[in-house]
């Protein structure tokens, strides 16, 4: 496994950027933006392709990476669901699994710093966030953080075999990682007896707000329309459209999300599924997506999740020489909320 942890000193931020192999998929985690030129490098220098970027929550102290990162590279961006940024192609649950070609992730809500804090377990090692630091935990007294939230979820963590490696998205003193272990025998926030000793020692706190916080949480709620943009050049439609065109010879609505995806949220009938990951392969000569456009003449209609990555889709579409290519706006969510069919 290729594993790297990246360091912005400016913000105390830990990135993560995970494959399985050189020449294969990679995923980042907690990227920064002012670090994107030095991922893309890289990345470039191990011969690896992101597919997925991942916030483990809304940042307070630095700008995410994840528009960036998907502007330049169309990868998939990765949050919790009770996010409320604006664009994000995947949303993710407690008790998913987040997958690119050889690694799986497994997915822990783990509230209490802030309301939509998640952490991501690897085998040995797990990705914390600001829920369990290095001999601290994170802050809540802001973006509805709730210490006995906090408490449970790090109980939650403490349970993982005390050899588990603890890689969290910050250190302020020049620690690099720990194990659950340590942090149980060492942490001084853990040393309480209950969850009451624990919010009490939260709330005397009094922290200073975050240097950015008033400029790092407006830019990470609003991370660039893309479907605006697509819908402007005229190549959006909506649910109703779309369901018009189901089952038209001339016609293939295209299902690019994952299969996880497809199973917990339920399917369009009579689509044909061709994961994102695989789109470039797809739509280049010889591939599926471009034998049913070139070959048959058919009009790509992609859909995903929440229109996303079915807009990246249509662009890369168009950059194919694909011009007809369309997608349902707003994806499979907009398409339940029209009242659409929906199969399982």
């Amino acid at each position: 496994m290729i594993f790297r942890q990246l360091f912005d000193s400016a913000s105390g931020t830990y990135s993560y950027l995970l494959a399985s192999r050189q020449g294969g998929e990679a995923l980042i985690v907690d990227p920064v933006l002012e670090k994107v030129d030095r991922y893309l490098t890289l990345m470039r220098e191990l011969d690896l392709r992101l597919v997925k970027a991942v916030d483990t929550h809304l940042h307070a102290d630095h700008i995410t990476g994840l528009g960036a990162l998907r502007d330049r590279t169309r990868c998939i961006t990765v949050m919790g669901e009770q996010s409320k940024v604006d664009v994000v192609s995947m949303r993710i649950a407690e008790g998913d699994r987040l997958d690119i070609e050889g690694i799986s992730l497994d997915v822990m809500y783990t509230p209490g710093h802030t309301d939509d804090s998640y952490s991501f377990v690897l085998g040995d090692r797990v990705f914390t966030g600001d829920t369990l630091l290095i001999r601290g935990t994170g802050r809540t007294d802001f973006q509805n953080g709730d210490a006995r939230m906090q408490y449970d979820s790090l109980q939650r963590l403490l349970r993982l075999p005390d050899d588990t490696l603890v890689f969290p998205a910050h250190d302020y003193k020049g620690d690099t990682v720990s194990t659950i272990g340590e942090e149980r025998r060492h942490n001084p926030r853990l040393q309480v007896s209950c969850r009451d000793e624990y919010v009490a020692l939260m709330a005397n706190l009094n922290l200073p707000d975050p240097k950015m916080m008033d400029v790092a949480v407006p830019a990470n709620m609003q991370q660039g329309l893309l479907q605006a943009e697509i819908a402007r050049r005229g190549w959006a439609i909506a649910p109703a459209e779309a369901a018009a065109l189901l089952g038209r010879r001339d016609v293939a609505v295209v299902d690019l999300r994952e299969r996880r995806e497809r199973e917990k949220h339920g399917l369009i009938p009579g689509t044909l599924h061709a994961p994102y990951p695989d789109l470039q392969q797809n739509l280049g000569p010889g591939g599926v997506l471009h034998e049913l456009a070139t070959a048959t003449g058919k009009r790509l209609v992609f859909f995903c999740a929440f229109g996303e990555r079915s807009a990246m889709a249509v662009q890369a579409a168009q950059d194919a020489g694909i011009s007809t290519a369309c997608h349902i706006e707003g994806g499979m969510s907009a398409w339940k909320a029209a009242g659409g069919a929906v199969s399982h």
